[in-house]
């Protein structure tokens, strides 16, 4: 899965354009490497998120494309 997308679907960023536009900017790393908005994401990636505050480190425990609200949560476990 994209990461852009798997940032939407998590509901870590609100839009799809959002995280497209932070991974654009550098504020996306995947395991310690700034990543292009159409990175494949593996299951077992580190993935930390700049924001202006602050940054979200997390590691990825599922990929699902088609995730409810109820189960965003269990697709990652923050770190």
């Amino acid at each position: 899965m994209r990461i852009d997308k798997f940032l939407k679907v998590s509901r870590i960023l609100k839009r799809r354009s959002v995280s497209a536009d932070a991974a654009k900017s550098g504020n996306v790393f995947v395991n310690d490497r700034a990543v292009k908005p159409s990175y494949r994401l593996k299951i077992g990636d580190v993935v930390r998120v700049q924001f202006s505050s602050g940054s979200l480190t997390f590691v990825v425990k599922a990929l699902n494309e088609k995730a409810s609200k109820e189960e965003a949560a269990s697709l990652y476990e923050i770190i």
